[in-house]
């Protein structure tokens, strides 16, 4: 009987792991989130997913499919869905410049050119935070230098023409 009750003892133990480990995961989404949000000056969360997933929906149609699979590794969960929903079977990405990937990233936000281009600076910027740079190198030398300066902008300061 002792045995047993030992093993009940061991289960409660992992179920109260589980659980921790399961918040901090939530911790991570609502912190990667909540900094978009103040960072973007946006209005409430919801308009900081729509940022995220429009930003990062439209960096996977950019990027390899292994890329945006080990970038999406390396965010929460539900933020890496993002990227993984959109991912390129083709391998390599589609084609496109900063403009497109603006104009594109706006459609999905509902924002504006200017609001969408500056909120996807913010989501790169916390993005590069959340994944201490595991990643952002590898992204980076895939993008061409147009969209790669996106990517480095962050929130402070201007985007060359």
């Amino acid at each position: 009987m002792r045995a047993s009750g030992k093993k009940a003892g061991e289960r409660g133990k992992q179920t109260c792991v589980r659980k921790r480990l399961e918040g901090a995961v939530d911790v991570r989404h609502h912190e990667f989130v909540g900094q978009v949000q103040a960072r973007a000056r946006l209005s409430d969360i919801g308009e900081a997913t729509s940022a995220i997933r429009g930003t990062l929906q439209t960096l996977a149609e950019r990027v390899p499919e292994g890329l945006a699979e080990n970038l999406a590794a390396e965010l929460p969960q539900e933020i890496g869905e993002y990227l993984r929903q959109n991912a390129q079977s083709s391998g390599d990405g589609v084609r496109f410049g900063r403009d497109e990937f603006v104009a594109r990233m706006a459609d999905r936000a509902g924002m504006d050119r200017p609001q969408a281009a500056y909120a996807a600076r913010v989501v790169f910027e916390v993005m590069g935070e959340a994944t201490q740079g595991r990643i952002m190198d590898r992204l980076q030398a895939a993008l061409p230098a147009e969209l790669d300066v996106l990517v480095r902008a962050g929130s402070r300061g201007e985007l060359p023409d």
